[in-house]
């Protein structure tokens, strides 16, 4: 039997309240603070902390805070991946992020959604995975919806609502986002 852990970041229905999860958002949130709070700036602290909340990532990874995010350990981030002020990963399944990545303030990625039956909705939730690929730039104030991948040279222009997949080599901005151009 899976553990709600192991359903959460398999993507299936899942209870939130669950020991083990609550442990590990409290932990993350501990770091959080440690990083927002306390350090603020960017500093040697600061990279530990971000280490070790966010173990999957390189050391090229550079968060302007204050950030914020469910767990850490669900994102997984390339080479030179940059989030400006105010960024929100919420980060229930799988986060992968490709090099070279740069999100403009205010972007937030949300794999976490409910489940649209008002009664399975009081008690579980589920999450869908989001990916980006190489030398993307999200503007400021984007919202990433779950499920959404984005592929490799794409621009999200600011305020964008990404709802759907976004393929290699585009444009797309608006709420939904569209592709408005394709790029070299």
């Amino acid at each position: 039997m899976k553990t709600e852990k192991e359903k959460m970041i398999a993507g299936e229905f899942y209870n939130a309240n669950d020991e083990q999860l609550v442990k590990d958002r409290r932990s993350a949130k501990r770091l959080l603070r440690q990083l927002n709070i306390t350090e603020y700036l960017v500093t040697k602290t600061a990279k530990q902390i971000i280490k070790e909340l966010i173990p999957q990532a390189t050391k090229s990874l550079y968060i302007e805070p204050p950030f914020h995010c469910d767990y850490g350990y669900n994102i997984s981030c390339g080479e030179r991946v940059y989030f400006n002020v105010n960024c929100v990963v919420l980060d229930v399944a799988k986060v992968t992020i490709g090099n070279d990545v740069m999100f403009a303030p205010g972007v937030q990625l949300y794999t976490a959604t409910h489940p649209i039956d008002k009664e399975l909705r009081k008690t579980l939730e589920y999450a869908k995975e989001i990916t980006i690929g190489n030398d993307v730039w999200v503007g400021g104030g984007s919202i990433i919806l779950p499920g959404v991948n984005i592929g490799n040279n794409c621009v999200i222009g600011a305020g964008s609502v990404v709802t759907k997949d976004i393929p290699d080599n585009s444009m797309a901005v608006g709420n939904p986002a569209k592709v408005i151009k394709k790029l070299d």
